[in-house]
């Protein structure tokens, strides 16, 4: 509307507005990304630990944390 009407200040106002949608967009896809890393980091973990103790329940449990972290990551990657 700032263009078509020439407000310079709604012109600026929007630039503002979008900005601080894109920061905030950003760290919430940070946050999601990290997220994905402790899953699967901790996925990882469990699976180990189940392998090892032949807790059959914890390793998949383990294998499906982790997968869910991954697909996390991947679909918060930065860009």
């Amino acid at each position: 509307i700032g263009n078509v009407t020439g407000a310079d200040s709604w012109t600026q106002d929007g630039k503002q507005q979008h900005a601080k949608g894109e920061a905030e967009h950003d760290a919430a896809q940070a946050t999601e990304y990290a997220k994905g890393t402790y899953d699967r980091a901790g996925g990882k973990i469990d699976s180990v630990v189940g392998a090892v103790t032949g807790d059959k329940q914890q390793q998949m449990s383990g294998n499906i944390r982790h997968d869910k972290g991954q697909v996390q990551q991947e679909a918060n990657k930065p860009q």
